[in-house]
């Protein structure tokens, strides 16, 4: 990652503005159809959850805006981006595991699955420093509308948080909120971000 002058991007005026506010999260929530990586984590044995976790980078990598973060108060520039998954651990706690998105699929589910187990065991976080990454927290023993996280100036990262999934007769569903900070995009990126990402979980082909 490197440093960039504000003044010299398209959110000059968002980091004007909004990071001196108390609080610049937004947060937005949609309802999406998962039908389609329900079927393929049944019929494969891939889990549900990191399916998801690689529609969302493959969406979020899509937006120009995801590359930037601001850190401290200043801006910085990434090249790359992980996802950070909240693992239980083997002593009965959480720890964090960051795993790089690669287009390749297969490499990708080889890193979550080797970085999660690690964790789990060693119960020890891993945290990749020059990824931007995308949090996710799924908070999967009930049904949830909407999820807020908490603020706070040491987590700046974009948040995306889910429940769990809601069964009908012929489709799986599952709300999912998307909390960002306002100096990395506005909600047209996002709810841009929101739409790819349904295109995604319906595209997924394995």
């Amino acid at each position: 990652m490197r440093e960039i002058n504000p003044k010299e991007t398209t959110r000059a005026s968002a980091f004007e503005m909004w990071m001196s506010s108390p609080m610049p999260m937004v947060t937005l929530t949609k309802t999406f159809n998962i039908t389609h990586i329900y079927k393929i984590s049944k019929k494969s044995g891939l889990k549900l959850n990191m399916l998801l976790c690689w529609c969302i980078c493959k969406a979020a990598s899509q937006i120009e805006e995801f590359y930037t973060l601001p850190i401290d108060g200043k801006l910085f520039r990434f090249n790359k981006l992980a996802v950070n998954v909240i693992v239980p651990n083997a002593k009965g706690g959480i720890n964090s595991c960051d795993i790089p998105y690669t287009d390749n699929f297969e490499q990708f589910c080889e890193d979550y699955a080797t970085r999660t187990n690690s964790v789990a065991k060693s119960c020890q976080s891993i945290f990749e420093e020059d990824y931007m990454v995308v949090g996710t927290s799924a908070m999967i023993a009930t049904e949830l509308d909407c999820i807020v996280n908490q603020y706070t100036d040491k987590f700046l990262n974009p948040m995306v948080m889910w429940g769990k999934y809601r069964k009908s007769w012929l489709k799986k569903t599952l709300p999912i909120s998307f909390q960002f900070h306002h100096t990395q995009m506005d909600g047209a990126h996002a709810a841009k971000f929101l739409d790819i990402l349904q295109r995604e979980i319906d595209g997924v082909n394995i």
